[in-house]
């Protein structure tokens, strides 16, 4: 039988009358731990969630991979390159790639009878993966491409539809500035929205075979192609892996292709949402220095309201190491208590935002609408892993008084 492990639950579970008896102090403790890791988890859950809705919107709006010309510019004005079936081939074939889709884009204005704005015309074909669109889309329906016929249908974002007072079903007049002035009409199937204002603003989708027309592009020629990975992790090798494979290789005009990762070219985006990472680690550096001191001083009450009890093990011959495990047996029940209720409480707060949005934000400043929330099993795990032996290791240097105590004079100790 474990002594040191039966005496500390009778210490931990004694009972005065009906009521356990809790220092205040040690309650204090609890609460600490609790709050302390419910704090944790809320931090993690919602930066986590933060950066994977954020970097999912980017990406929704333009893949993961693009390849273009290199001769195009930061312009949506561009240069095209012809895309050959080989070419496509040997894509499909490169490991890590699960999709690949072809677009054209050109700059316009969205003219009705008292408004404009200008717009990024994206013209998609029959391969593009709509998932992104059909998850935030508000209104109407995802484009229907035909490839032997060419559609009027747009899809346009509800900050446009507000601003310009456009509805679905509504016509409208777009004008696209080139050598003349040329216009084109077309009909609203579909009203999205993002919450991210930076593309919400600028983008309308449409047939791509609109835009060849408007630039005189034969059927093979495109402004890119977007590629989608298996695995958002090989990101960066992917990309760098294309970009060597591809840098020599050159099109039927002799055009050379240039790769760029989603983050090349969002670099301000995603170095922000790196800057997050930093953020939670000293959130979890200060939360760990309260939890951990507030469970110290808890520690040191239970030793001296002890002292007595500590008198008389040490006069029955106890030494000092066994002793001081009966107290850290102590604080592993105090630390579990609160870690339970921090869980509780962690975890329910995570469930009710991620159901019911109570959080609100202002999606012009943080692209998003609500506190996002994503809590994997894994980081939970991780959490209350790093809580437990941070917390017994703070521990260790407090239950060193234990071995200041003089018997003789403690077992007098009122």
């Amino acid at each position: 039988m474990n002594l040191e492990l039966f005496i500390a639950q009778r210490i931990h579970f004694s009972k005065e009358g009906d009521r356990q008896v809790t220092p205040p102090a040690v309650r204090i403790a609890i609460i600490g731990i609790a709050l302390g890791l419910a704090v944790m988890i809320l931090s993690v859950a919602i930066v986590i969630g933060f950066k994977k809705e954020v970097r999912n919107k980017v990406i929704g709006f333009g893949s993961h991979i693009q390849i273009t010309n290199f001769d195009n510019n930061s312009s949506y004005e561009t240069t095209p390159i012809a895309v050959s079936d080989s070419l496509l081939q040997a894509l499909q074939e490169f490991p890590g790639i699960k999709h690949i889709e072809a677009y054209a884009t050109k700059m316009g204005i969205l003219k009705t009878d008292s408004d404009f704005q200008g717009i990024v015309l994206k013209g998609v074909d029959t391969d593009y993966d709509w998932s992104f669109f059909r998850n935030n889309l508000k209104e109407g329906e995802i484009l229907t491409i035909n490839p032997d016929k060419s559609s009027i249908d747009i899809i346009i974002s509800k900050y446009l539809s507000d601003l310009l007072n456009l509805k679905l079903g509504d016509s409208v007049r777009t004008y696209f500035v080139q050598e003349d002035v040329r216009a084109r009409k077309f009909n609203i199937a579909g009203i999205y929205e993002t919450g991210f204002m930076d593309y919400d603003k600028l983008f309308v989708l449409a047939d791509i075979k609109q835009i060849r027309r408007l630039n005189g592009w034969d059927k093979d020629e495109v402004s890119g192609l977007e590629l989608l990975v298996d695995d958002y992790n090989d990101l960066d090798q992917i990309a760098e892996d294309l970009y060597f494979n591809l840098v020599e290789q050159q099109d039927r005009h002799g055009n050379t292709y240039f790769t760029r990762s989603i983050k090349e070219m969002n670099p301000m985006i995603f170095n922000w949402l790196d800057v997050l990472d930093v953020n939670v680690v000293v959130i979890l550096i200060l939360i760990f220095s309260v939890a951990g001191f507030t469970m110290i001083s808890g520690l040191l009450i239970i030793i001296l309201e002890r002292t007595n009890m500590i008198g008389i093990l040490k006069a029955l011959g106890e030494n000092n190491a066994s002793i001081r495990k009966i107290f850290l047996y102590i604080s592993f029940f105090l630390i579990g208590k609160g870690m339970l209720w921090g869980n509780v409480i962690g975890i329910a707060i995570c469930l009710i935002q991620s159901h019911f949005h109570i959080i609100k934000l202002d999606p012009s400043t943080y692209y998003l609408d609500a506190v996002p929330i994503d809590l994997s099993v894994l980081s939970l795990v991780l959490l209350n892993i790093g809580t437990l032996c941070a917390s017994m290791l703070m521990m260790l240097g407090p239950s060193y008084l234990i071995t200041k105590i003089d018997p003789a004079k403690s077992i007098r100790f009122e």
